[in-house]
Formats: C-alpha cells, structure tokens, sequence
C-alpha cells in the first residue's frame, strides 16, 4: 500500500472500483482518464500523452485500437498498440472530445499543451481521499489491471505484451499476490496425500495382543 508517496500502489477491488467511478469522480473527463488506465494497463504519463488520432479517426469514431507511441512510452522501448475494451468505449463515447484531430486527448489549461501527469495525479488522489481509500494512487489502475489478469490465467508473456515491461522480471514485481492465494497454493498439496489412509490408532487398538488375567 503506497503512504505518502512510500510502498506500491493499492491493487482496487471490483467494488472501489465502481465507487471510484460512481462517486469519487465527477467529470466525464476524469472518468475517461481513468478508464483509459484501467483497461489499457497504462501508465499516467502515456496516458495524458495520447492524442486524439491515437483513439479516434479523422470521422470520430473510435479506434478497435488504441496506440501508445513508441517515443511516449517509459524507456521508448516500443510502439503499444492496446484493444479498446468495452467498458473504456463506453467512457470514449460519453466523453466525444471536440478538438482538433493532433490534439491531446486530455488537453491541458486553456486547452494548451496536455494535461500534466502531476495534476492527474491530484484529480485521482481527490477522488479516492473522497471515498475514503486508502494508499491508491494513479498506478493503482495499472498494477489493478495486470494483477487481474494474472489472476485470470493468462500468460505472462501476453500480459507483458500489454505491459510494455522490458523483462517479466519487472513485470511480477507489479503483480499482488493475496494471502488467500497462499493459502490455496498450500491446500493445493493435499493432493500429494494418499488416496486411503490408514487409522493407524484403530489398526494398534485391534491388533494390541491382551494381557493375560491372572488367576
């Protein structure tokens, strides 16, 4: 849990998740910065760097696919190019941004510029201090939606690929592994345990030669 700007970031349940969205944020263009982070695996910077012919094309409509460009990426390791999830396409539609096609997506003040990844931060922090979460932080969306889909079986590989982690390395570091995931890996071991096991009590009391009773 990040404090103070110390530890990770908080990995989100389904149910903060959708009072972030219900409650905690207030604008349609919050709502869509934080989708757009949480079902793309984004990091905040990326995310404020997109523009608007990265997400939509020269008709409005959105993209099947939403492009991270190589030189905005952290490291400029490599272009990511991210499928649009439903849920995000639902946020993309209600949010429509009137600009001009090379645009940000999430234009800074007076429309100038991008928005700054440290005024995210604070838009994101609000929230989650509104609601009443503690130790969320705008990584919170990135490390929630590879954690999930740890969780879901799928490949690391894959999830690198959306990730952008130079190696899986990095990659399981951002992974939360849960106590209750412990736990299930170690009752997994019963199945080592003998199909029929003997009452090895029963077996001594049974088999226990009696005294002899003295005249």
């Amino acid at each position: 849990m990040k404090i103070d700007g110390c530890g990770k970031a908080k990995v989100l349940s389904p149910e903060e998740i959708q009072l972030l969205f219900d409650e905690g944020l207030e604008t349609i263009r919050d709502k869509t910065l934080c989708a757009v982070m949480l079902y793309t695996a984004c990091r905040v910077n990326e995310c404020v760097l997109l523009k608007i012919k990265d997400v939509f094309d020269r008709r409005g409509r959105i993209r099947p696919e939403i492009v991270f460009r190589k030189n905005n990426t952290k490291g400029k390791l490599a272009t990511r190019v991210i499928p649009v999830a439903d849920d995000l396409r639902y946020y993309l539609e209600e949010y429509d941004p009137q600009y001009l096609y090379d645009s940000h997506l999430f234009p800074g003040r007076w429309e100038r510029g991008h928005l700054h990844q440290d005024f995210a931060s604070i838009i994101v922090r609000r929230a989650f201090r509104k609601i009443d979460v503690v130790g969320a932080a705008t990584h919170s969306f990135r490390r929630t939606a590879l954690t999930q889909m740890s969780n879901a079986g799928i490949p690391l590989r894959v999830i690198q690929e959306i990730s952008g982690h130079r190696n899986l390395e990095q990659l399981q570091k951002y992974l939360e592994v849960k106590p209750e995931q412990v736990r299930g890996a170690i009752a997994s071991l019963s199945m080592l345990s003998p199909v029929t096991r003997k009452d090895t009590r029963t077996e001594d009391v049974n088999t226990r030669v009696p005294s002899e009773t003295p005249f």
